[in-house]
């Protein structure tokens, strides 16, 4: 008899395999923001039917990367300030809580996979490969929200994270602020390494504030 695993298809489907590009396409910059999405046309440019990029384009509004609007179809979803500023607001509570809890379950291999990560960013950033330091900034938050073992803080993660991604397509961190956050990100490495919950919550606190201000011009007046 078949185990349960055999089963399961081995290899992505054309659902997920669109749902990839789109993401990818979206997060980049190649995809606009307000840019309509043709499901004829993108059938037609990948090669599949237009079923898998419908599902597709359902995963994405989920997401909140597209919208759907009457009489247009799905767009690319637009961030505004306002939006942006709510997603620091949770940033702020979210990843001081994050950090506190990964101090104390992460595993070496994990804190290995997170020193890997921020040897990856300073290498594009001496390399003024500037393009790159968005995923792996996002790679990075990410690992430490799995570090906590509790997928609502990955889910939570990858939501904020997706907005202050497309935020930065259209509005680019100089090369000056990608040195800030990967100076702020030893610091939260350093108090994870130790085990400190205390360091890690603060480190993780100034980070977050820290952006905001980066990415906001003026954020509630300056706070």
């Amino acid at each position: 008899m078949s185990s349960a695993s055999s089963l399961l298809p081995s290899v992505p489907s054309k659902a997920d395999q669109v749902y990839e590009f789109l993401r990818e396409n979206i997060l980049s910059g190649v995809y606009k923001p307000e840019q309509r999405l043709s499901m004829d046309a993108l059938a037609k440019e990948l090669g599949v039917s237009k079923i898998p990029v419908r599902e597709a384009i359902g995963r994405l509004e989920a997401q909140n990367l597209v919208i759907s609007q009457q009489h247009v179809g799905p767009t690319v979803a637009a961030v505004s300030v306002v939006q942006l500023q709510g997603v620091y607001l949770a940033r702020e509570q979210l990843e001081p809580l994050i950090a506190s809890i990964a101090a104390r379950t992460i595993s070496p291999e994990r804190l290995a996979e997170l020193e890997t990560v921020q040897a990856a960013m300073k290498q594009a950033l001496d390399s003024g490969r500037l393009d790159e330091l968005g995923q792996l900034n996002y790679r990075f938050h990410i690992d430490i929200a799995e570090a906590t073992n509790f997928d609502i803080f990955v889910d939570f993660s990858e939501t904020l994270l997706l907005s202050v991604r497309r935020h930065r397509v259209a509005e680019p961190l100089e090369a000056s602020d990608w040195n800030s956050v990967v100076s702020e990100h030893d610091a939260i490495i350093a108090a994870l390494a130790a085990g400190d919950a205390t360091a890690a919550a603060a480190a993780a606190q100034t980070h977050a504030s820290s952006q905001a201000d980066h990415d906001i011009a003026g954020y509630f007046g300056g706070r």
